[in-house]
């Protein structure tokens, strides 16, 4: 066991989420949390290279944690190939009220309802312009709740950060900011991505944009949104943001709070929507695999499903930094197991026939049977233009979702745990919610 797991995550279960998650800046911020001596090695099977960008491995940290980019070059030095600090809004503000953050102890999960709480763009972009480029640094852009103009919002962030970001990430997927969900229906999105292109052209050319979707959309959501995306040639996709559905076996005393879940119930269903955009997007279009990772079979089994890089952000909370270099030693030896030379030859394997590789190795074919075995027939080909969304502005469809469970937990693959929480199991501090 760990020094976390033995020292910290006692006591910082009895704290208060939002105040427990300052601390841990606060310490990063000061150089107070160990760093395993081996957190920079380099391991050249896990260097990559994605949208003209050289990653020394492909396992992010992602965003929600460092709202304020206030600790990325600390973060990086614990080993991450890339860091991404946001959601950043253009005018600063305090998200939604607190309680907001929630720890799901028995699920290692969390739910949040954050609000895009933040500094706003101009502190930030100063904090960015100070910094010493040590790293790969994505900036993740978002709106202001009461923005009436959304194109105008993230305009205004790319003009702010795009100079000192090496990618910026157009974040329309938060559940917690009201209506932006409704920002991925096919109009809308190509409306305001093309916004966003115009004003990275002028103001950061040559930085990639990419796009953060949510995983409770409809086959006509994605259909749509790959559309859009193959058709404006954006540089790359994250897959996918918090869920707003509660999958069955949750066994937390804070599990009906509003907002989006994290961690390992997310597992299996950001996957399966992972999977569907690769093959949506034919490989073309790099993907960065998001949600439930907290291992590197888990982060092997996204990038089989068809990511170049990958993040994490909830597993800290259960497991601190180590994991970081845990994850990063197991990827390697999986890869080097099933005979690939690097990350990239790995993508997209559990899919040959878009990937091109030879036939998938035994986990390829184990990572495909997960997300395909409950996925409906494909219904769009979008390498050619797709038929136009009736849903641009209506909310992706959760509820259908949440009657048929997305998925249960990868730990919990047996019968589904009992609704009510264990009595032992504490309070996530004053009813309290996590990133975005």
């Amino acid at each position: 066991m760990g020094w976390y797991k033995s020292l910290v995550l006692p006591v910082v279960r009895w704290i208060d989420a939002e105040t427990a998650h300052g601390l841990a800046i606060c310490a990063l911020k000061n150089n107070l949390v160990p760093r395993d001596d081996d957190a920079l090695d380099a391991t050249p099977i896990l260097e990559t290279e994605v949208f003209g960008r050289k990653f020394a491995n492909p396992v992010g940290l992602a965003a929600g944690f460092d709202k304020n980019a206030e600790v990325p070059n600390q973060a990086l030095s614990h080993g991450f190939g890339f860091v991404e600090i946001g959601s950043v809004t253009p005018e600063p503000q305090p998200g939604n009220p607190k309680p907001r953050l929630f720890r799901l102890y028995s699920d290692r999960a969390v739910i949040n309802r954050m609000g895009f709480n933040n500094e706003g763009a101009a502190v930030v972009a100063e904090r960015l312009r100070k910094r010493a480029r040590k790293g790969i640094l994505g900036a993740n852009l978002g709106k202001n709740k009461y923005s009436e103009d959304a194109a105008a919002d993230y305009v205004k962030g790319v003009a702010a950060l795009g100079p000192y970001a090496d990618y910026l990430m157009v974040n329309v997927s938060s559940p917690n900011t009201p209506g932006l969900r409704a920002l991925q229906g096919r109009a809308p999105l190509e409306k305001l991505l093309t916004s966003v292109l115009s004003a990275r052209d002028s103001h950061a050319k040559g930085v990639p944009v990419l796009l953060k979707v949510a995983p409770d959309l409809t086959e006509e959501d994605k259909a749509d949104i790959a559309a859009v995306v193959l058709k404006l040639k954006l540089d790359g996709m994250i897959v996918s943001n918090t869920t707003i559905d509660r999958p069955v076996g949750l066994n937390s005393y804070d599990q009906d709070e509003k907002g989006g879940l994290s961690g390992p119930p997310l597992m299996e269903p950001s996957t399966k929507v992972l999977a569907d955009f690769y093959r949506l997007t034919e490989g073309k279009i790099p993907l960065i695999g998001v949600g439930g990772i907290a291992s590197g079979k888990d982060a092997y089994e996204k990038i089989l499903n068809g990511a170049s890089l990958v993040q994490l952000y909830s597993a800290l909370v259960y497991h601190g930094l180590e994991l970081v270099t845990d994850i990063k030693e197991d990827l390697a030896r999986r890869l080097r197991k099933d005979g690939f030379a690097s990350v990239a030859d790995a993508v997209g394997a559990a899919f040959p026939e878009i990937s091109g590789r030879s036939a998938p190795v035994d986990e390829a074919r184990a990572a495909k049977a997960a997300v395909t075995a409950k996925a409906e027939p494909a219904q769009a080909e979008v390498a050619k233009e797709a038929p136009s969304a009736k849903t641009a502005a209506k909310k992706p469809a959760a509820k259908t979702a949440a009657k048929k469970p997305a998925a249960k937990p990868a730990a919990a693959k047996s019968k589904a745990a009992p609704k009510a929480a264990p009595k032992s199991e504490p309070k996530s501090g004053p009813k309290s919610g996590t990133t975005e």
